[in-house]
């Protein structure tokens, strides 16, 4: 795989990783209950992401050419102060070639502190993955636990970022 730039999104990204959400949301359409709206699109409040304290959007390139992205907002799902990965997408072309790797744990360096990675119950994919690079970056030192209570219901991986060793 050529290599990939990884950056902080400007506002001239924002559409690109919008319409990458929706084949996010067409990819767990199958696990993640909702309905497309009047114009055939799942919908995503996305602009807060560029506007508001705490929000950080991140967008992967290959060869200049869009290839993911991740959305980090404040922790809120445990209690916890830090970071939450909100929402985070590879494009199947490069899947299991070490972009989502490379993505995630340049989004963790750049943002220090504590974070909380969530996935649904039945993405056993996703939870595979986070486990695999969470505890790589962390050297096996994060905490998982089972949340089933509030709007948001799965697995999660609480940890600091960078891992000290």
């Amino acid at each position: 795989m050529t290599e990939a730039s990884i950056r902080l999104a400007s506002h001239e990204d924002r559409l690109p990783v919008y319409r990458m959400l929706e084949l996010y949301q067409h990819d767990l359409s199958d696990i993640w209950d909702q309905d497309l709206d009047s114009h055939g699109e799942y919908g995503y409040a996305l602009d807060h992401y560029w506007h508001e304290e705490g929000c950080h959007p991140f967008v992967a390139t290959v060869a200049g050419k869009y290839a993911g992205f991740a959305l980090v907002n404040r922790a809120v799902r445990v209690g916890t102060e830090g970071h939450w990965m909100d929402q985070f997408f590879v494009l199947k072309k490069f899947r299991r070639r070490g972009l989502g790797q490379s993505l995630a744990t340049s989004v963790l360096a750049a943002l220090p502190g504590r974070w909380e990675v969530g996935q649904m119950p039945a993405n056993l994919g996703a939870q595979a993955f986070w486990r695999k690079v969470i505890g790589a970056y962390t050297g096996g030192r994060f905490k998982e636990q089972a949340l089933r209570s509030g709007e948001w219901q799965g697995v999660i991986q609480v940890f600091d970022s960078p891992a000290t060793t």
